[in-house]
């Protein structure tokens, strides 16, 4: 394609843009400039957990929270009332940890997910659906299927570039495993990646090879970030439509805060020209990747020129770890089983990073006023971050830094009291309970480890603030069956994982609204009913006080962003 053609499209796009901006500029809708809601039952989430009867509000804030009687006297002719019936109100949820916009990926991705998400239970049925769906692939695009899980497998093996090369041997095809830090290929994407038997992975990843040293496929961690950016070359009008779908999904649940957790440059530009176009309806916080996180330390990056009313840059995001499910979770003690899978009895997983550029890249951002969020599973990367804040904070002491340990999967009760010690606040999985639990208890990490993930009680017993996430896509998002989950701990199988970590619903609807807005500098503005904040609400049919067995079966019947309606059941 010659130079002046690929000029042509680039200015063709660029008019398209402008046009669907003026477009959506004129289009996009406001809130009415009164509005009450009375006969609710309204959980403030504020100090006391107040609970009140009506609120009001005028243009994008509330400003009166109280009784019936005390907000009906405000009501004028120009008012909209919206009579609950009894029905409970909260503060919008506050996502505290995903990959927005998550599921939005399903029209561009096949579903591999197995019960209790989907219905794949074999490699066989794997092939079976992704030749069904290889026919619709343009040249030069991949094929990609996301979702699929090992263990739950018949074969409890993954998937290998052998299987996938019987669903083509002239396109590529692409897997992600369910914990999102595992990949596999076939033959063809190994070829356009320039993959072959002599390839040396990078640090902190691992090329799967079989005992011939052949490639099977299978990336793990560092190693699979280069077939990602092959995979994931989608277009801006693809990027928007799974902004659209992703937008929907998470208001459907009731999110009005949603979070792209590990982005980079370009995506943060489109996420900020989405908004600027209209097509966002919820309040997006990014948290640029480390490449990006580098720049704005040495003032190379300005995050001002990407924020908007809906849009703000957050924490930098760092990887420690992997995944326990994948086997590469990073532990202080061998895992249960498979082990020998993996080399030897002793395999404890691996880490990312080394702990000495760990520590250089905290130290740095800490120097500069940034916020870091680090992922880490398991208590071996948990004591890397710890070990990096505490250099940092030595180094140079900041109050209240809010430095957050993603996932904290296995963190012991010391490494908790060690978090709060240094400024850190664990962000919990805690669906991994549910989703992982009896496989944690038997296959990864044994009965003793696994009734201790994602310590909560532990947290609450010394005063450590924390949230709850859902990491999706890896898991649907769902902040209801976060709370219920960290108020029941029941495995998919009905079993009862860690009792003693329970904690109880108020204290698990914070973890989703005021206390995930805390964590990310938002609790001024939002996470809460209060006079003063913006109206971020949602209305469910039924008050998880009351139903602490099932609040997973409650039913998000709105949402409200800054007091405009964005979903309606």
């Amino acid at each position: 394609m010659s130079k002046l053609v690929k000029f042509f499209i680039a200015l063709l796009l660029f008019c398209v843009i402008l046009m669907l901006a003026a477009y959506y500029a004129v289009q996009k809708d406001s809130p009415p400039s009164k509005q009450v809601f009375i006969n609710a039952n309204v959980l403030t989430m504020d100090p006391q957990n107040s609970v009140a009867q009506a609120i009001a509000i005028e243009n994008k804030r509330i400003v009166a929270v109280g009784t019936n009687q005390q907000i009906k006297a405000l009501i004028e002719q120009d008012t909209v009332i919206h009579d609950l019936k009894g029905k409970t109100l909260l503060p919008g949820f506050v996502d505290a940890h995903s990959h927005f916009p998550g599921l939005g990926m399903g029209q561009l991705t096949v579903d591999l997910n197995s019960p209790p998400i989907g219905d794949i239970e074999s490699i066989q049925g794997i092939i079976s659906r992704l030749k069904g769906e290889v026919g619709k692939i343009k040249d030069g695009k991949f094929l990609i299927g996301v979702g699929y899980d090992d263990s739950l497998l018949v074969e409890k093996r993954h998937v290998n570039r052998d299987d996938l090369d019987l669903v083509s041997k002239t396109k590529p095809v692409f897997l992600m495993h369910v914990s999102g830090h595992i990949v596999a290929v076939n033959s063809k994407a190994l070829e356009i990646a320039g993959l072959n038997s002599e390839s040396v992975a990078p640090k902190g990843g691992k090329y799967v090879r079989d005992e011939t040293g052949r490639l099977t496929g299978v990336l793990e961690e560092t190693a699979r970030l280069k077939m990602l950016k092959l995979a994931f070359d989608l277009s801006f009008f693809d990027f928007i439509n799974m902004v659209e779908q992703g937008s929907s999904e998470y208001a459907a649940a009731g999110v009005t805060t949603a979070q792209s957790g590990l982005t980079h440059e370009p995506q943060i530009q489109g996420y900020s020209l989405i908004d600027k176009l209209g097509l966002l309806p919820q309040r997006l916080v990014i948290w640029p990747d480390m490449a990006a996180g580098k720049r704005w330390a040495n003032n190379e990056f300005d995050p001002q020129k990407f924020s908007t009313d809906n849009v703000k840059i957050g924490a930098v995001k760092l990887v420690a770890d992997g995944s326990i499910q994948g086997f590469t979770g990073y532990l202080g003690q061998a895992y249960h089983s498979h082990a020998p899978a993996h080399g030897d009895e002793d395999y404890a997983g691996y880490p990312s990073m080394d702990q000495l550029k760990l520590n250089e890249a905290v130290l740095a951002m800490h120097q500069k006023g940034l916020q870091v969020a680090i992922h880490a599973n398991g208590d071996a990367a948990i004591d890397m971050v710890i070990n990096a804040v505490k250099n940092a904070q030595t180094q140079a002491p900041r109050e209240d830094a809010r430095h957050i340990v993603i996932h904290s999967q296995m963190a012991t009760e010391k490494q908790l009291r060690q978090m709060k010690a240094w400024g850190l606040t664990p962000s919990f999985f805690t669906s991994h309970t549910y989703y992982w639990g009896d496989r944690h208890r038997d296959i990864f990490i044994g009965p003793e480890r696994a009734k201790e993930i994602s310590p909560a009680k532990s947290a609450v017993d010394i005063g450590l603030p924390f949230s709850f996430h859902l990491d999706t896509p890896v898991v649907p998002m769902s902040p209801l069956f976060a709370v219920y989950s960290g108020v029941n701990r029941v495995t998919s199988s009905g079993k009862v994982l860690g009792e003693h970590q329970r904690i109880s619903v108020m204290q698990s609807l914070r973890s989703v609204t005021i206390d995930a807005a805390w964590q990310m500098f938002l609790d001024k503005e939002i996470g809460s009913i209060e006079v003063g904040k913006q109206a971020d609400l949602v209305i469910l049919d039924a008050n998880p006080l009351d139903r602490p067995d099932s609040i997973d079966k409650i039913n998000v019947l709105q949402t409200f962003v800054a007091g405009l309606s964005i979903f309606k059941r």
